[in-house]
């Protein structure tokens, strides 16, 4: 088996994370959908925190 270079690695785990990511957000809103009530919420999520 050759050998991944570093640069190869470290887009697998960036498209590896971007796809987790997605799919953890479509399961949340698909559950949790956002309205005036829960906003807030996921807002403040630890989740969320970093796109604001």
């Amino acid at each position: 088996m050759p050998q991944m270079s570093p640069m190869n690695w470290l887009f697998l785990m960036v498209l590896f994370t971007l796809l987790l990511i997605m799919t953890i957000s479509l399961i949340y809103f698909n559950y949790m959908p956002p309205t005036k009530k829960n906003l807030k919420k996921i807002i403040n999520s630890p989740y969320y925190s970093w796109k604001w």
